[in-house]
């Protein structure tokens, strides 16, 4: 693979900053927003739920969250995306009350909720979850106040959302134990803009003032650091020199330093970065996920996939989520030499994989799909690429631009899509 790809906005980012709008008393313009499914589900979910929502073009949403006339996010598209729990620390936020289905999205393991409903309770809300479906959090005095929370566990989701609840609330909220991402930052970040009063963000304590109003603004989503990783991957995995344009290389230390290890030629600049596999073989290497700023968990598949193209047995050791192992066998069908021992899978690598008919079981493993099949010489057939159209844009062109012969291909009558690389 040669050439350059341009990175999108990023995913984990904008489907938190878009229903942060909700607390929002004006419109706003959100810029750099992905072309991808999971935006296009929350856009029509704060649609459903009264605002007005339009785009103004391919990468900029106006969202005018003034006539929204419920609290209720109890719908079917709701429980069609994992990030949906952010509507309940934007509603708390906006009207003391909320009620949302519980997330749905990728299968790859429990997403427990505790840490956001420890949150939201110390702010002063009661939930409960109702037929076993739906989670209702009521402040009964209708006003969230200021209060100490420390995370029993580093929670992306638990720190974005009660960020979201307490940015209107009455006093100050400190979050211990806070996750880092560049997504939490960026989330911060927009919520400032607008006028809100949050210091801390990308360390581990959070401090919130809340604050009675917040105006519109224009903003502009950071780029996405799991996209630009996924195409660094595939460089590295196809031996080829690729440009990654639209990034910020700093949120991409961890998997760059992994390439380096491995003999991959890492060069930065202001806003890009060059991904160099030709000069020489490359080495096998362990990856540990941990939360930010070590190896991110949404990385994991793809690099599982570039290591099976490395002579030598390489562990992985995954810390975050319990069951993100499932496109082993999917690889496995290919004839990667992977097993399994509880959080750790151990890549025979180096043997030649074979085209075969491989399913994405979520998000990143469709990624990993992708991976693994620029490295055969034959077709393979990837199914369940809705879930890769949840966080990729236009993956087929981007991959296409590179060098990739990958194409969409769509099924008459069981109105079923695939790609085939």
């Amino acid at each position: 693979m040669f050439g350059e790809v341009n990175i999108s906005g990023a995913k984990n980012a904008a489907v938190a900053i878009i229903p942060a709008v909700i607390l929002c008393d004006e419109p706003c313009q959100i810029d750099n927003i992905p072309n991808i499914s999971d935006v296009s589900l929350i856009s029509r979910i704060l649609q459903q739920m009264g605002a007005n929502v339009r785009r103004i073009n391919k990468s900029s949403l106006y969202i005018d969250p003034t006539h929204i006339n419920t609290c209720n996010a109890v719908t079917e598209l709701v429980s069609r995306m994992r990030a949906s729990y952010y509507l309940l620390g934007a509603l708390l936020g906006r009207c003391g009350k909320a009620k949302v289905a519980l997330p749905g999205g990728c299968n790859f393991g429990v997403r427990p909720i505790d840490q956001h409903l420890k949150g939201f309770e110390a702010l002063g809300a009661k939930t409960q979850l109702v037929d076993g479906a739906i989670i209702e959090a009521v402040c009964e005095s209708g006003q969230l106040f200021g209060t100490h929370i420390y995370l029993d566990v580093v929670s992306v989701g638990a720190t974005m959302n009660i960020m979201l609840a307490a940015s209107k609330a009455k006093g100050q909220t400190i979050i211990e134990n806070a996750a880092k991402e560049p997504h939490i930052v960026d989330l911060a970040n927009f919520l400032n803009s607008m006028g809100a009063d949050i210091r801390g963000a990308g360390t581990d304590v959070i401090k919130i003032r809340g604050v009675g109003y917040l105006h519109g603004v224009t903003y502009s989503i950071i780029p996405d650091q799991i996209e630009a990783g996924t195409y660094m991957c595939a460089a590295a995995a196809t031996r080829g020199c690729i440009t990654v344009n639209n990034i910020t290389p700093k949120h991409l230390e961890s998997i760059s330093a992994k390439l380096r290890e491995m003999g991959v030629k890492i060069t930065e600049y202001d806003e890009a970065l060059k991904v160099d596999a030709t000069a020489a073989p490359l080495k096998r290497c362990n990856i540990k996920t941990m939360p930010h700023p070590g190896f991110p968990t949404d990385c994991q598949p793809q690099f599982a996939a570039l290591l099976m193209s490395v002579p030598g047995t390489s562990i992985v050791n995954e810390n975050v989520w319990d069951n993100r192992y499932q496109y082993v066998r999917e690889l496995i069908r290919m004839g990667a030499h992977i097993s399994v021992e509880g959080r750790l899978a151990i890549i025979e690598g180096g043997s030649p994989l074979t085209a075969a008919p491989v399913k994405a079981t979520d998000l990143r493993a469709g990624a990993a799909m992708i991976v693994a099949a620029l490295q055969i010489n034959g077709t393979t057939e990837i199914s369940s690429i809705q879930y890769i159209e949840r966080g990729y844009e236009n993956v087929v062109e981007k991959f296409r631009a590179i060098g990739a012969d990958i194409k969409k291909v769509y099924f008459t009558g069981d109105n079923e899509e695939e790609l085939r690389a």
